[in-house]
């Protein structure tokens, strides 16, 4: 997605959430900085992605009743959000590409890595302190940022990780994408995040991915489908049976 088309949508959530232009893009330089020496190049991406069917698996507490259904995907590419990394990896399952804020479990983040996930890292105005910390822990990633890309930082799209990792999916070129465990629903699933301190807050930022997807659909070059009982506008329903 280009910056010009992401940026109004991104002027409204920094209004609705009191955001500041200035401090975001001032959190993707530093992450540049931190990630100098140990960038990945973004064709790595659409070498794993295009014309791939991909699962994007998100931390909804559904995410627990779709293990069957994960490992009969076992062939399609799985872009995991932050929180969900966790669970996956108590069931055996390889997250391919991961995206996180960091806010997720850091042994379960690691792991991932260490097993060859991709590991796409997002910098925002609340995390610097935490990228100054992990950053160094983690051998190879890619930036991103909801602000203007910067040098090995890029701006894919999304919000919130979970919404970011179909993003990815649709700016690398799946074939089809899938969604598993991304249900916006009134419930925050305990992979969620390590510590939701405010859960009214992160139900509000639920609402703005799932109409974030709801955009992504009406510009979609891929099939979508969705596993949730309440499958979001534009995406399919698909059984997990």
């Amino acid at each position: 997605m280009k910056f010009v088309d992401w940026f109004p949508y991104y002027q409204d959530i920094r209004i609705q959430f009191g955001y500041s232009t200035e401090t975001d893009q001032q959190a993707g330089e530093v992450l540049s900085k931190l990630i100098k020496r140990k960038a990945l190049d973004v064709k790595i991406l659409r070498r794993k992605i295009q014309g791939k069917r991909v699962v994007v698996i998100g931390a909804g507490k559904s995410l627990e009743n779709n293990t069957v259904f994960l490992k009969k995907n076992k062939r399609s590419i799985k872009i995991v959000a932050d929180g969900a990394v966790q669970a996956l990896i108590e069931r055996k399952i390889k997250p391919d590409i991961v995206v996180t804020d960091l806010d997720g479990n850091l042994r379960s983040l690691l792991e991932a890595e260490h097993n060859g996930a991709i590991m796409i890292v997002h910098a925002h105005s609340d995390n610097v302190e935490k990228l100054k910390r992990i950053m160094p822990k983690f051998k190879h990633v890619i930036g991103s940022t909801q602000m203007m890309p910067v040098k090995n930082v890029y701006n894919f799209g999304g919000f919130t990780d979970g919404d970011r990792c179909a993003f990815l999916a649709e700016e690398f070129g799946a074939s089809e994408i899938i969604l598993v465990g991304m249900d916006f629903g009134r419930e925050i699933g305990r992979y969620s995040k390590d510590i939701v301190k405010d859960p009214k807050l992160k139900m509000e930022k639920m609402k703005v991915a799932r109409r974030l997807l709801e955009m992504l659909s009406k510009r979609s070059r891929s099939k979508l489908f969705d596993t949730s009982k309440r499958p979001i506008k534009g995406y399919a329903h698909i059984s997990i049976e």
